[in-house]
């Protein structure tokens, strides 16, 4: 009885600096990964479109096309995976690759076994994700399994992938929508800022928590009326965030 191979992880790394390129490649490649290379944001964009990756790992600063509005392409039509490479590790940095919908960011130099390690997290969550309900990966979904949840004002239909605020609906990208439906299903209660962390990002996330902070900015600033004085999510500080219930 024959079987047939599990076809490799399609990778396109996006990087115009050519020794940087030739090693990574070759190291990728010896992890099981087939590559395909795109060096300016314009050739990331027909490749992304010719080969449909899997993954895609891509740098900030780019010839002809920034690397954030590579992202911001991508994300307007797909879903897939996407890590960022950055030279500069400031906060607007990756406010802005958040914000644009990268599912993480790493900093150069990095450790070649933290990339892959971050590249198949993304992968494994992005696998659970589609996986749908009875999958055995369901014990990673938020408690409760409810398809809608409804905490005072905010109502979130999770299987739509839908959001509303006040009657109005609001767009969330992935990350931040994960973590409002793992607020809203422990609503009343803290969520710890490593429980967000895991059922967001996977067990095996290597990257610092200021990736969730920013996350945690971001949807702030979508479904509070004053982001700067939070009333629906607030910091427990030390411990994490809680979604709060309306007072009875």
């Amino acid at each position: 009885m024959s079987t047939t191979a599990a076809a490799p992880t399609r990778v396109l790394v996006v990087e115009d600096e050519e020794s940087f390129v030739d090693a990574l490649v070759v190291s990728l490649e010896r992890e099981g990964f087939a590559i395909t290379v795109a060096r300016d944001g314009v050739e990331a964009l027909e490749r992304f479109e010719q080969d449909q990756p899997d993954l895609v790992l891509l740098d900030v600063m780019l010839p002809k096309m920034s690397g954030i509005d590579v992202c911001r392409s991508i994300r307007s039509r797909s879903q897939v995976p996407i890590i960022m490479v950055t030279a500069r590790a400031t906060e607007l940095d990756t406010v802005v690759g958040l914000e644009v919908g990268a599912d993480d960011y790493v900093s150069k130099p990095y450790r070649f076994r933290e990339l892959v390690s971050r590249m198949r997290a993304v992968l494994r969550r992005r696998s659970t994700q589609t996986a749908g309900p009875g999958s055995p990966q369901g014990d990673e979904s938020p408690p409760g399994g409810d398809s809608v949840l409804t905490v005072g004002e905010v109502t979130l239909d999770v299987d739509r992938h839908e959001c509303t605020v006040r009657g109005e609906e609001v767009k969330l990208p992935l990350k931040e929508f994960e973590i409002l439906e793992t607020l809203l299903a422990n609503a009343g209660r803290v969520v710890t800022r490593d429980t967000l962390i895991d059922r967001v990002w996977g067990l095996d996330y290597v990257g610092d928590t200021k990736t969730l902070d920013v996350h945690i900015k971001r949807l702030r600033s979508r479904i509070e009326s004053d982001p700067s004085n939070p009333e629906l999510i607030t910091t427990i500080r030390g411990v994490g965030y809680r979604f709060e219930s309306p007072r009875q």
